[in-house]
């Protein structure tokens, strides 16, 4: 139940930010759950990968880079689904940021 109502924050998060941000673009809530479950298998198995992998270079830069690997994933992920796209890396840098602090909040809130 708790991982339902995760993803449930998460395709609402994503609809706030396709709200406020103009480059952010989700078509339907429907696009936005896939999104948020695409982004939540992403976090899961592809985000540790990468941050080993680039553990050095987010060393030198004090954690800065871990907000570049969370808007590759990001735009990655809106690439390949339909009802779901954004436009440049920068918007997908603070897309992914609002989208991170909306889902911390919220789960924050529901504990």
């Amino acid at each position: 139940m708790k991982i339902i109502l995760q993803i449930v924050i998460g395709a609402l998060a994503l609809l706030g930010v396709a709200y406020l941000i103009p480059g952010v673009d989700v078509d339907s809530f429907y696009a936005a759950l896939i999104a948020a479950i695409i982004l939540g298998v992403l976090n899961f198995f592809v985000r540790p990968v990468l941050l080993l992998l680039t553990l050095p270079i987010t060393i030198v830069t004090l954690g800065l880079f871990t907000f570049v690997i969370n808007a590759v994933l990001f735009w990655f992920a809106a690439s390949f689904i339909d009802g779901f796209s954004v436009s440049s890396f920068w918007t997908a840098l603070i897309g992914s940021i609002l989208v991170t602090v909306a889902t911390s909040v919220a789960n924050k809130l529901i504990k």
